[in-house]
């Protein structure tokens, strides 16, 4: 699974990205989080503003942190469509 936390590597991307670690930890699944920090590589994802969340290519959240339980529904979500 392929999980990005777009943003400029503010504090809020940074929880973000703590968040999805948490959730990706409850889970006990395998995933790759990337840190996304460079405006050119979010602009193809279309958010305005961040920190934004994107699993598998598809953006899941943006402008603000998602809860862990959140989070989790979403991966549980894109790896039941992986199978």
């Amino acid at each position: 699974m392929d999980i990005k936390v777009l943003g400029p590597g503010c504090a809020n991307c940074r929880r973000l990205y703590e968040e999805t670690e948490k959730a990706v930890k409850q889970l006990a699944m395998t995933a790759t989080i990337t840190k996304v920090e460079k405006s050119e590589e979010m602009a193809p994802y279309r958010i305005v503003m961040t920190p934004a969340l994107v699993i598998n290519g598809e953006v899941k959240a943006a402008g603000r942190i998602p809860r862990v339980a959140e989070i989790t529904t979403w991966l549980a979500n894109a790896a039941m469509e992986e199978k």
